[in-house]
């Protein structure tokens, strides 16, 4: 069977979530090979093996840290060159499509962005992709080179399933352009204790109709009574409502949980791009005519101020 790349996503040696997800696309087309760089890149052997990875190519140097994307896309052209894989699969975070359509242009091939399934076919994968705001659903393949595809978080669900998992040292000779861009300063992001919002089961986002930066605490309850991300639209955000680092949409961050809630929320095209994926997506809103609720599975004609608290204390209170 012929094997695929996984490119891992980690922080210090701990595996985030859209990676174990790959995994288990990965063994739908072949077998997994990861590829894991940087610092702790050693210690995520064993999850990856745990779960579908029959080969770990490892790497450690201080220019993945260093400098932006370059070095990891030398990384990924060495692995190429070392597997001959039948398709390369990374995670559809920004720095995940900017590594994959660099990687795409130095092999010659094809790219796919923003997958929300994989599936294999005779003349190689085939990506299911959902487009013009969830209108239509298409299927898709590279028809030149190997396959570069990135896959939306919360595309497919973890499974266990041991392998091999040898680790092996991977050789990387870095291009000139790999230090090419620096990173003078890190500043960490202050913790919520929420989930990541783009790798979250479920998300809560308020929009306009939330009607004030004091009344988010309305929206807050309800997520963390759920264990939810924070989601907010672009008009909450441009307001001053919300950070810009929580905005769902085009100009903002693309989520596809398995539960998003839109409070307040009118549903307009740019908001839409970012959330269309959602597998079960529910709203609230005054508006009986909104945009929206041509969108959601389940619609709640009402105002978020009433709605919003009570099906925050209903959860709560099945909870115990």
């Amino acid at each position: 069977m012929a094997e695929v790349l996984v490119y891992v996503d980690h922080v210090d040696g701990a595996v985030r979530k859209p990676t174990l997800e790959l995994l288990t696309l990965a063994r739908r087309i072949g077998e997994p090979v990861a590829v894991a760089l940087g610092n702790g890149a050693s210690d995520t052997v064993a999850i990856l093996a745990e779960h579908g990875a029959v080969k770990v190519l490892t790497h450690e140097a201080a220019e993945y840290a260093d400098y932006l994307v370059v070095p990891k896309v030398d990384a990924l052209q060495a692995a190429h060159e070392a597997v001959s894989p039948a398709a390369v699969l990374v995670s559809s975070s920004a720095e995940g499509k900017e590594i994959a359509a660099r990687l795409a242009l130095r092999l010659g091939s094809g790219i796919i962005t923003d997958a929300v399934d994989l599936e294999a076919g005779d003349e190689g994968p085939v990506a299911t992709q959902s487009v013009f705001a969830a209108s239509y659903t298409t299927k898709s393949r590279v028809s030149k080179g190997t396959p570069v595809i990135t896959v939306k978080p919360n595309s497919a669900a973890v499974e266990a399933a041991p392998a091999a998992g040898a680790a092996e040292a991977l050789s990387v000779t870095f291009s000139a352009q790999a230090t090419g861009t620096k990173v003078t300063a890190r500043t960490p992001r202050e913790s919520t204790g929420r989930p990541e919002l783009t790798e979250a089961a479920i998300v809560v986002s308020g929009g306009r109709g939330v009607n004030g930066a004091e009344n988010f605490a309305i929206i807050e309850a309800l997520a963390d009574s759920l264990g939810a991300a924070v989601g907010a639209s672009r008009a909450a955000v441009d307001a001053g409502w919300y950070p810009h680092t929580n905005q769902v949409g085009q100009t903002g961050k693309s989520v596809s949980p398995q539960l998003y809630i839109a409070s307040g929320i009118s549903g307009a095209i740019q908001h839409r791009a970012g959330m269309q994926t959602s597998k079960t997506i529910v709203a609230v809103n005054k508006d009986a005519e909104a945009p929206i609720f041509d969108l959601v599975d389940y619609g709640v004609v009402g105002d978020l101020f009433d709605v919003v608290p009570q099906l925050t204390e209903e959860i709560k209170s099945r909870k115990g």
